[in-house]
């Protein structure tokens, strides 16, 4: 007997594999996604700006990246102690202006270099709503809780997103012509916006997304993940969301996350993934006694099969 319908999920014609070069830019669930790769030690960088939600601001900092516009005073501002940059997550805020703006800039550095060097790019967007900074008619990533009445909310429509996300992959391949991408919509419920608002909004990105990626110019270098989807047709019950009812448990993200590596990744990594995860167990064991002979015998071996697995693949790091 079938409990549910399974969303079908092509196998992917460009497979990730420990040589590929990732980055992964969006909402929280590229985190979560960034994490299991990272767990299993592939070349992973996640959202090097922070959590990103809505396309444009994807688009912004894309562009901010690829044409190395650095960050100034003018785009920078002092709010609750700290120094904000509406482009960016408020994980970078910083009380020192000098040293925002300067880590604001490396990471713009830094960035250029993942995008030259990318094989793929995964990208996660949460959301169509956006907020506009009514001074400037600037669209922000982040609000940094300043005020609401100096913002203006409104939703992206489906053909404003796809302009979005095909200067997106534009300015992209402008550097990296042979970079891969890979698209998915957050499964994370944003009800703060409203339940049928919410709908609305996932609705506009997949709109967006689909029409762009049956357009023939995309078709090669252009793929969708369906992880939300999965969340709402395979997982389709409560007891797979966290206990704010908003965002997958770690249940849900690690079922999503086999569906992706099942189709996505390269079968001859399944085994070095099994090794890795081995060894990410042995590291995370808590002995009763950690000064035992069978303990030390443990932590030699554990040791050695690090040094094996780092002979052939020199970028794991444990």
């Amino acid at each position: 007997m079938n409990f549910s319908t399974k969303v079908p999920v092509a196998t992917y014609d460009h497979s990730i594999d420990y040589n590929s070069k990732l980055l992964s830019i969006g909402s929280c669930f590229a985190d979560h996604m960034g994490d299991k790769f990272g767990y299993f030690k592939f070349q992973m960088t996640t959202n090097p700006f922070g959590i990103i939600f809505n396309p444009i601001s994807i688009e912004n900092l894309v562009d901010r990246i690829v044409n190395q516009r650095f960050f100034t005073e003018s785009d920078i501002f002092f709010h609750n102690d700290l120094w904000h940059c509406y482009e960016v997550h408020s994980e970078l805020s910083h009380g020192d202006k000098d040293v925002f703006l300067e880590r604001l800039n490396l990471t713009i550095r830094q960035s250029n270099n993942l995008i030259l060097q990318a094989s793929h790019i995964i990208i996660t967007y949460g959301t169509s709503w956006v907020y506009r900074l009514n001074s400037t008619d600037q669209i922000v990533a982040n609000c940094h809780k300043v005020p609401q009445k100096e913002f203006t909310k409104e939703i992206l429509s489906p053909q404003a997103i796809q302009r979005s996300i095909q200067n997106t992959i534009a300015l992209i391949q402008k550097v990296n012509p042979d970079c891969k991408f890979i698209f998915t919509i957050s499964p994370v419920r944003h009800i703060k916006d409203g339940f049928a608002e919410n709908q609305r909004s996932k609705a506009h990105l997949i709109t967006a997304l689909h029409h762009l990626l049956n357009t023939e110019h995309c078709a090669l270098n252009t793929n969708y993940f369906p992880s939300y989807e999965i969340m709402m047709d395979e997982l389709r019950d409560y007891r797979f969301y966290a206990d704010d009812m908003l965002h997958p448990s770690q249940v849900a993200i690690d079922y999503i996350w086999i569906r992706f590596f099942e189709n996505y990744v390269e079968t001859n990594c399944f085994a070095i993934m099994q090794e890795v995860c081995n060894i990410q167990k042995g590291l995370a064991h808590r002995p009763f006694n950690p000064k035992t002979e069978n303990h030390q015998q443990f932590l030699d071996s554990l040791n050695q099969k690090i040094i094996n697995l780092q002979a052939r693949f020199p970028h794991f790091k444990f």
